[in-house]
Parts: C-alpha cells; structure tokens; sequence
C-alpha cells in the first residue's frame, strides 16, 4: 500500500519572515514533508499558493490521496475555484488534514459551513497535548500526553461543528484549553484537524507532532474508488425506477429530459 500525500503550504512567511525563514529555510511545507517521509508507506510531494493554480490542479488532485493545508496570512488569496476543487475531492473521498491557522482557510470553512473562530495569543508558552483517545489510529505511538516547549495559544470557544471524535485536547501554560486534534467526515472524505504549527517555533520538527501526522495520513486515506458524482442530484425518470416503470400520476414541475433546478 501507498498512500500519496501532498502537502500544501501558503509559503509567505518563509519569504517575508527572517524568524520564519531561519527555522524553515526549505519552508514548512518542505519540512512538513520530509517528517511524513520517513515511512515508508507515504510517498509525499508539495505544493504551494504560487504555483499555477496553487499546484492543485484536477489531475494533481485526482492522484492524491491525502491533502494537508497549511495556511495563514494569504487564506483570501486562494482562489474560489481551487476550493471548490478541493471540497470536491473531499467529498468523493480524499483526505484532508488541516494544520493550525488552516481552521480559518477557505477550505476548511467550506466544508464545516461555521465561523472556526478560536481565542489566540502569541506569547511561546508552553503547550501540553493531552492524549484523550488512546485506541485511535491518530495517536498510536503516543504516550498520555506530550509538550511542545514554545508555541502560540489557540483557546475556546472552537466554533466548528460538533465532532465525529476528540482525539486530543491541550492545556496552555496561561491556563486555556482547546480541543486541538478534531475528526469530521465530509461526504467519502475524513478530515482531521491538528492546532499545533505555529511558524515562529520549530514544531514540525518534533517528533510527536511528526508522529501524529504520519498518523492522520494513514487514518485518512481513503482506498475505495472516487465516489465520482457525488456532487451531482440526477433525475431518475419513470420508466427507471426499480419497481418500474411507473405510470406518471398528477402534473409535473419539469418536463422529460429537462435538468431541473439544483
């Protein structure tokens, strides 16, 4: 088995940020990769919002099995037609594993139809991710919990949907928590969503939250067909209902063959 996953970094602050770009001089994304790239069963590239439409193009995401976002400062700078893509694609069953300040990327707010709105503050301290679902393929590997030494606080209230799963939750040095590892499914597609990666600390090089990732990789991945036309609401007229044909009784909004209203 081979799971093929890209991983989409916004790539601004790497260029704009010297602190940024000290701790990933080949940019997140890259490093983000290179952690997933050390099991075997992954076989990893990237892509980037600069890139021709942001290196997702249909045929790309048609051969990809898990997506992971990373954005920040640039989420209006994404086009609306990629993000349709995307949701497409989730919906017929792709991955998609959203990291940190993705909870507010266009994607991600396509497909919980809510704010994803959070507390933050920006002051290093420390985070402790508290294991809360030993049993979940998302945290094998893991003990009760790990720390993360310097890191940005994302605090409730988290207005996302109610969640299929809690896999993790976070206490903060300041004395805030929040749930910071979430599963939902959209349509064929599982979603996970991980808090820890804010981009002036080097925490893609831990290697707890690597192991989380290679994780959420696995858990995602999707090995049944596309589920192609998922989107779609066709018409099944009359004469091919199972127990057809029918005979058509009382009057009709539409006439044969017409496509309707969606």
């Amino acid at each position: 088995m081979t799971i093929r996953v890209v991983v989409w970094g916004e790539n601004v602050h790497e260029q704009e940020n010297e602190v940024v770009r000290k701790i990933y001089p080949e940019g997140m994304h890259t490093t983000i990769a290179k952690g997933l790239d050390e099991d075997p069963v992954i076989e990893v590239s990237t892509a980037t919002l600069q890139e021709p439409e942001h290196g997702l193009t249909e045929k790309r995401l048609a051969e990809t099995d898990v997506l992971i976002w990373w954005g920040h400062k640039a989420h209006g700078e994404v086009s609306d037609a990629v993000v349709e893509r995307v949701a497409k694609r989730v919906w017929e069953g792709m991955g998609l594993i959203v990291l940190h300040s993705g909870h507010f990327s266009k994607i991600f707010k396509r497909l919980m139809g809510t704010p994803c709105s959070l507390k933050w503050r920006e002051a290093g301290e420390l985070e402790r991710v508290w294991v809360i679902n030993r049993n979940h393929q998302i945290a094998q590997g893991l003990s009760d919990y790990f720390e993360i030494e310097q890191t940005e606080m994302y605090g409730e209230p988290f207005t996302v949907p109610e969640p299929q799963e809690t896999v993790f939750v976070t206490w903060y040095e300041g004395g805030e928590v929040f749930r910071s590892g979430l599963t939902w499914q959209r349509g064929g597609g599982k979603i996970f969503y991980f808090s820890p990666g804010h981009e002036t600390y080097p925490i893609y090089y831990n290697a707890d939250v690597k192991q989380v990732l290679k994780n959420a990789a696995k858990w995602a991945y999707n090995p049944a067909p596309a589920w192609v036309g998922i989107e779609k609401a066709p018409n099944t007229p009359a004469d091919q209902a199972p127990n057809g044909p029918l005979t058509i009784k009382g009057e009709t909004l539409h006439k044969r063959g017409e496509e309707g209203f969606h």
